[in-house]
């Protein structure tokens, strides 16, 4: 399963971490140096929810960030689901 959440449409995104040698001049060393660019991902912050809507009396299970989850608290949980498209209108 893919890792985007259902409400905001976040995804991994790809970046990179900086890799660097040496001590640092405030710690009595010569200096610090970037040996290498190393790829990396970030992941969003996804959580498996099951979401009570009250409009059509069931759970509806969704992937959803931390952020889609204040979204939700929001603006109600209907209204969030059926902007996402989740929900039959």
């Amino acid at each position: 399963m893919s890792k985007v959440c259902s409400i905001t449409g976040s995804k991994v995104t790809r970046g990179s971490i900086i890799h660097r040698r040496g001590m640092a001049k405030k710690k009595g060393g010569v200096g610090r140096h970037v040996t290498k660019n190393v790829p990396r991902t970030f992941s969003p912050n996804l959580h498996q929810r099951r979401i009570w809507v009250p409009e059509l009396k069931k759970f509806v299970r969704i992937r959803v960030t931390a952020r889609g989850m204040k979204t939700l608290n929001k603006n109600g949980a209907y209204a969030t689901l059926k902007k996402a498209g989740l929900v039959p209108p």
